[in-house]
């Protein structure tokens, strides 16, 4: 969120008291949505922590989500180094976009996005009884053969590695991948809850 030092930095004059904001999936790394807030808007999007824009056609706020229930939880504020526009973080409650789409920009995605919605198909994959899904399967049969899977994947990465074969490698890589997110979710973990682990083994190595 925005301190108080950076919010008298904001050049609302430049911007004729509409700061244009860049929405992004803090998780997924994908841009949802662009609008616009006035100085009661960005107030109110600090306090409630959910996304609260200035309508221009409107000329009133406009909670995202306030008719559909599509909210949009605030994690972080940025201002840009020319102080004249927002990126800001969400949670999104399910799609952003008014056509349904995950986002207004729909089909531009990084690298993460795609590791992210695969990362949720198998979440959501943990509790349907779906005979004809593998994941699902594999999630029902239990802890054991999950570790039992991902321990197979593991040694045919190893000789995939020892046999220098690239091509080999990243397929055997792919389905280890796809085991340990398995086992993540069957345990409750989130692979992001891996990231602020790492993040902050990092720091203290920085610290040490």
């Amino acid at each position: 969120m925005l301190n108080n030092d950076l919010l008298k930095k904001i050049d609302w004059k430049k911007t004729d008291g509409l700061i244009p904001c860049i929405i992004q999936n803090f998780f997924s790394s994908e841009i949802l949505m662009h609008g616009y807030m006035n100085e009661e808007a960005l107030y109110e999007t600090q306090k409630k922590k959910m996304v609260v824009f200035y309508s221009r056609t409107k000329k009133r706020l406009w909670k995202k989500g306030e008719q559909s229930g599509n909210f949009l939880n605030v994690l972080n504020i940025i201002l840009d180094c020319d102080r004249d526009s927002l990126l800001i973080l969400v949670h999104p409650i399910r799609n952003t976009c008014h056509l349904n789409n995950n986002s207004c920009f729909n089909g531009i995605k990084t690298t993460y996005t795609d590791f992210f919605y695969l990362e949720q198909y198998i979440k959501n994959k943990k509790n349907i009884n779906c005979v004809n899904s593998y994941t699902a399967t594999l999630h029902s049969t239990g802890i054991h053969r999950i570790v039992q899977k991902l321990g197979e994947e593991v040694i045919e990465v190893v000789i995939a590695a020892l046999n220098k074969n690239k091509k080999d490698i990243i397929n055997e890589s792919s389905d280890l991948i796809y085991h340990f997110l398995v086992l993540l979710h069957n345990q409750n973990i989130d692979f992001h809850d891996i990231i602020c682990n790492l993040k902050l083994r990092n720091k203290n190595k920085e610290i040490q």
